[in-house]
């Protein structure tokens, strides 16, 4: 019983993405679908590294880091290896997210500063005679 196989189009509903997104994929060399004619044929193969590009894309890692890793998932090389090159990339990425949260969380705390000033300012505005309003 021969494997099944994918349409562009298929694939692209299936993960709610453009077909322009499958083609960016196919020429960065993480899918390499089949033809049959003019149309491209996407293997089980083709379909596991497109979800796993597309989850570390979720994940916000680069396109380099997740081209690496979908070729570990391919190749047959030491597993121990390919997890502990995986761990440190995960480690890494987590200390650019906790840093960006702390960036955010800082900010966040600032504009709630700046938003309490404005809204003490406007009750101070709406409290005064009319005339001294602008």
């Amino acid at each position: 019983m021969p494997s099944p196989t994918w349409t562009i189009s298929e694939l692209a509903h299936e993960f709610s993405i453009t077909p322009r997104t499958i083609r960016f994929y196919e020429d960065q060399g993480i899918v390499s679908p089949g033809r049959e004619g003019r149309n491209r044929v996407y293997q089980p193969r083709d379909r596991t590294r497109l979800k796993l590009a597309l989850r570390g894309k979720r994940l916000g890692l680069p396109l380099a880091e997740i081209r690496s890793l979908i070729d570990m998932y391919d190749s047959p090389g030491d597993t121990t290896a390919q997890l502990r090159h995986y761990h440190g990339l995960l480690t890494r990425h987590r200390q650019v997210l906790e840093r960006q949260r702390a960036d955010l969380e800082e900010t966040l705390a600032e504009i709630r500063q700046q938003q309490e000033s404005c809204e003490a300012l406007l009750a101070q505005r709406q409290s005064e005679p009319s005339s001294a309003q602008r």
